[in-house]
């Protein structure tokens, strides 16, 4: 039934689509006002969208009956501040409260909270209630406004295309359409998508909410079968919101801004495939990107910001600068040159140089374990597609995705002592995990990686202490590479295992350990791991992107499943708490934020390019290679440019063009004294010292890690 349905819409598409091309040709030379009202006026909506009209004029009329006989008691409505506002019960608004207070704070907000829920402007309080107004810049209110925007985005491309609408969702930067339609969604068409937008925008259709029932959404959505599959499988409520903005009408939960012209900036930005759900056996779908503001100035400084990170994508910097490269005989795993690993190596030095000082002790550990052991952790259960499994004598093995099963057995190895607490395992081992072709994206997702992973075993008494040394320990690291870094506690999860006391006790510690840190963080209700709560660590680079890298979790869960006790001062066996936990995360992740972070110009210590000998003219071309035996025997990177065939002028420029951190001109003056001509990849020129000095510095900037060693060399 639904693939004759399609069918028999596919004619119509095509000639729709047909009609809308050609119109568009032949407004090519007209003038703009021209070209919109020619997209406007097209070819007559599928019919499916007058069908659902109908049945929500239906359902809206019997709801605005129902909410006209509800009481409309006084109520007050609490603000951040304490102040109260007083309003009516079914009558009284967040946009009401807003514009009591001022215009301008009722024209920016995006979005209310209500008794702590989002709650759109124009939806009426229903008894007393505290009110937090969100504008723009609140990531929630961010949220709400770039899933408004992808509403817009879906009514655009189901009048032009006429497929049927599965997800749409706000994302990190932005949000998408997917959409199910026999015909293929090409860039050519992004300034009809976005005239069309454009109209939407000006006519400020107004964002309704409707809470309907599944034996009426099912009517409702009859023509697709998507939206039948969400309604039968992912709604377990007897009703739940659909949200109508003009011909648009879809199910979600919401809430949304209040019309669509709150929109003044809107970008499609790119296209591509994707699966019905994210699996490759479904549906094949068209998936369109989006961007919006509320103020046409911050799409003009995002798309500067889009040209800058172009600039800096580690993928490109990775080819010019010769560190990395992707095969395709191994999809999803890099291939580190020289220079690139030199890079890698060091970070993992780093690290393992710290944990020396912290009391972390190195471990190695096999990545091939048999099933049982992930049955026996659980992983298997949840997470067996994500893994590389392979039959070998009749027995199933899989790579490790993650080492923490493997500690567990190197803990329960032998019998344990509280006075071996907290024993603090550290692995670098080599991790996979099967992540499908789609989801690869340069190193910042990978199927191969390594990360600084470590689990602390130690005694529920010794979780606070723990955890203090672990932020101290981000702190220290963060600030070696100049990064900001914002916390967040994640707390009970509403399906968790273990007892609710545990869980108190454990969020308590969490808190007392952030007060106690002295750094600014937030809660996150409910978004702890089933195993236990977590702080999340999101980091800032140079350009101001946020990622997640580090983690802290506390487990409970895994000594209960592996029976893992130790012996306390009694002589009695209590079960130990595991501490997860890792800075940098995936060192390929890292060097890819590291690249655009820096944007190839790496700092000293991190250099993969950190020195080079130039020389005025070939008589000189043997004191440049001792020169360069010298600071490489002292432990420094170092090359020299011989080539004859250039002027010294070109090879200097060529060097700070490779972002050679520090360039040795050497010619007659240098050989009587020993010495180099020292300036470094931005021009700037320090002159004549010894190469004994060089090397002095250059130790020093090693151990310091400085960013800025060319300027203070």
């Amino acid at each position: 039934m639904f693939s004759s349905r399609i069918s028999l819409l596919h004619i119509a598409k095509k000639l729709r689509s047909t009609y809308l091309r050609a119109k568009h040709m032949k407004a090519a030379n007209k003038n703009k006002t021209a070209v919109e009202t020619d997209i406007k006026a097209q070819a007559p909506l599928p019919a499916f969208i007058e069908h659902r009209q109908k049945l929500w004029d239906k359902l809206k009329k019997e709801k605005d009956d129902w909410i006209a006989t509800q009481n409309r008691v006084p109520i007050k409505v609490i603000l951040p501040d304490w102040s109260v506002k007083d309003g009516q019960a079914w009558d009284t608004t967040p946009y009401d409260i807003a514009l009591s207070i001022s215009q301008g704070l009722a024209d920016n907000t995006v979005v209310a909270k209500v008794n702590g829920e989002l709650w759109d402007l124009d939806r009426p309080f229903e008894k007393d209630s505290t009110l937090q107004l969100l504008k723009f810049e609140d990531s929630e209110g961010q949220r709400v406004f770039w899933h408004s925007s992808a509403h817009i985005l879906g009514e655009a491309m189901e009048q032009y295309y006429g497929g049927h609408l599965c997800y749409g969702p706000p994302i990190e930067e932005g949000f998408y359409y997917d959409m199910y339609s026999s015909q293929s969604v090409s860039s050519l068409e992004f300034p009809n998508l976005e005239t069309l937008v454009k109209n939407i925008t000006k006519d400020k259709q107004p964002f309704e909410r409707l809470e309907v029932s599944k034996e009426d959404l099912l009517k409702m959505f009859e023509y697709s079968e998507f939206k039948q599959r969400i309604i039968k499988e992912k709604i377990q409520t007897p009703s739940t919101t659909v949200y109508k903005c003009g011909p648009l009408i879809d199910l979600c939960r919401g809430p949304h801004i209040r019309h669509t012209g709150k929109v003044k900036a809107f970008s499609i930005t790119k296209n591509s495939a994707a699966f019905w759900e994210g699996n490759s056996e479904a549906e094949r779908l068209q998936r369109v990107y989006g961007i919006s503001f509320p103020d046409p100035k911050q799409l003009k400084e995002w798309k500067h910001f889009q040209e800058e990170a172009a600039k800096r994508d580690h993928r490109r910097i990775g080819r010019e600068q010769e560190l990395f490269f992707f095969h395709e005989l191994s999809p999803g795993s890099c291939f580190f040159m020289p220079k690139g690993a030199h890079i890698y190596n060091t970070l993992i030095d780093f690290i393992k140089s710290e944990y020396w000082q912290r009391g972390f002790h190195e471990v190695v550990s096999p990545n091939i374990y048999n099933s049982k052991l992930w049955e026996k952790s659980g992983h298997w259960q949840h997470y067996a597609e994500n893994m590389f499994t392979f039959e070998c004598e009749k027995e199933t093995f899989a790579l490790k995705p993650m080492n923490c099963p493997g500690h567990c057995l190197m803990f329960d190895h032998r019998v344990r002592s509280w006075r071996e607490l907290p024993l603090r395992f550290a692995d670098f081992g080599i991790l996979h995990r099967n992540e499908t072709s789609g989801a690869l994206s340069g190193l910042t997702r990978v199927r191969r990686f390594q990360q600084d992973d470590a689990h602390i075993f130690c005694r529920k008494d010794q979780v606070e202490e723990e955890i203090n040394k672990c932020l101290d320990f981000l702190k220290c690291v963060y600030a070696i590479f100049n990064f900001t870094f914002s916390l967040k506690l994640s707390t009970r999860p509403d399906k968790f295992l273990g007892e609710r006391a545990v869980w108190d006790e454990a969020e308590r510690q969490l808190e007392q350990s952030l007060n106690d840190f002295g750094h600014e963080w937030e809660l996150n209700p409910g978004d702890g791991a089933f195993y236990g709560p977590k702080i999340d660590i999101t980091i800032s680079d140079a350009l101001r992107r946020s990622y997640q890298c580090a983690t802290i979790q506390l487990d409970f869960q895994l000594p209960e499943k592996f029976d893992l006790v130790y012996t306390n001062d009694r002589q009695e066996k209590e079960r130990p708490v595991i501490i997860h936990r890792a800075v940098l995360g995936s060192v390929e992740r890292l060097i890819a934020m590291l690249c655009e972070n820096f944007g190839g110009k790496w700092p000293f210590w991190l250099s993969p390019r950190q020195s080079i000998v130039v020389t005025v003219a070939p008589a000189f071309d043997d004191y440049a290679q001792k020169v360069m035996k010298q600071v490489h025997d002292a432990g420094f990177l170092c090359e020299y440019d011989l080539d004859q065939g250039i002027t010294m002028n070109k090879k200097i420029r060529n060097a700070q063009l490779a972002q050679y951190n520090f360039i040795f001109v050497v010619g007659e003056k240098e050989v009587a004294n020993n010495t180099a001509n020292v300036r470094t990849r931005d021009n700037k020129i320090h002159g004549e010292h010894s190469i004994d000095h060089i090397i002095a510095r250059f130790q020093e900037f090693k151990k310091l890690k400085v960013l800025d060693a060319e300027d203070i060399f």
